[in-house]
């Protein structure tokens, strides 16, 4: 399959790594989670565009190869910043936007600031359950405490490579790879996170702050919810709960359930995310089609 082609977009005074492929069919942008990067989305990428789609998958500010300003990580910032790419990247069409985890938050919050810049949103398991029914009304101090990131600043690549081969062994090799760019390998094989612990905090705040149900009624741009299914039984029983609510909730929304699978379904199972957001277009769920399929 065809990698992607590297470049920088110049956009609201910082610079945003993007990789593209060229494609007759209807643009997919396909946003990362926190603390990730656009590589993680490589496998789906290259299956949309083996169907005949043009694709971007973009590294968000403070993360993978784009700028890291001091400053500007709450959701205004962020969907200013997918807005302006979309804008730079002078499309033919609308495109169908897909979010995983925060990506998918990013995009919720997208789709209610700018209705008419996307045909259709995907979430992938993020964007439709309010972070505080997780953390049940917590102090955000507390669940900061219980989520914050492990310091990994300083391991060897190679030992952090064989903890994802024993932490996730349904994944790729590909799929391994392209999660270990969520760090930046130094001369002497140790890693650091590409985003800071700073802008870390800075970006759960803002999630913890963000009310997904009062977005719901500015969403007028068809929605398919994508959800993984984890293997405690009381989360998967409170994510169900909170996708069906979802669903309801929303004029023009699908939903749709992957059992046992990781948060990260899109390094996991990248040919079924890609097939269902390809068939999820070509019904006619996100408007008119012009994808080869």
């Amino acid at each position: 399959m065809q990698a992607g082609r590297d470049h920088w977009l110049h956009v609201r005074g910082i610079k945003l790594h993007v990789r593209e492929w060229d494609g007759d069919g209807t643009p997919f942008l396909l946003l990362h989670g926190l603390s990730s990067n656009c590589m993680t989305w490589e496998a789906v990428a290259q299956r949309l565009h083996a169907a005949g789609h043009a694709v971007i998958t973009l590294d968000q500010r403070g993360h993978g190869l784009s700028d890291k300003p001091e400053k500007g990580y709450g959701f205004d910032e962020v969907t200013d910043d997918l807005h302006a790419v979309i804008e730079a990247l002078a499309l033919d069409e609308q495109p169908v936007v897909a979010g995983q985890s925060w990506g998918g938050s990013v995009v919720l919050q997208f789709a209610a600031r700018y209705p008419d810049s996307a045909r259709g949103i995907v979430l992938v398991d993020g964007g439709f359950m309010s972070m505080r029914a997780r953390g049940a009304e917590m102090p955000f101090e507390e669940l900061w405490d219980r989520l914050k990131p492990p310091q990994l600043a300083g391991r060897k690549r190679s030992e952090l490579k064989e903890r994802m081969r024993i932490g996730h062994p349904g994944w790729s090799d590909a799929g391994i790879e392209h999660t270990l760019a969520n760090f930046e390998t130094l001369h002497d094989g140790t890693i650091r996170p590409w985003l800071s612990l700073e802008h870390h905090r800075e970006i759960l705040y803002a999630m913890w702050q963000q009310d997904p149900e009062r977005l719901y009624s500015q969403v007028t741009t068809p929605v398919l919810a994508v959800a993984a299914g984890p293997q405690d039984a009381e989360r998967a029983e409170q994510k169900r709960q909170g996708l069906e609510a979802f669903e309801q909730r929303l004029p023009h929304c699908r939903t749709y359930w992957f059992d046992e699978t990781d948060h990260d379904i899109h390094v996991q199972r990248p040919d079924e995310l890609a097939t269902l957001m390809r068939d999820t277009l070509a019904d006619g769920f996100f408007g008119s089609n012009t994808g080869r399929l």
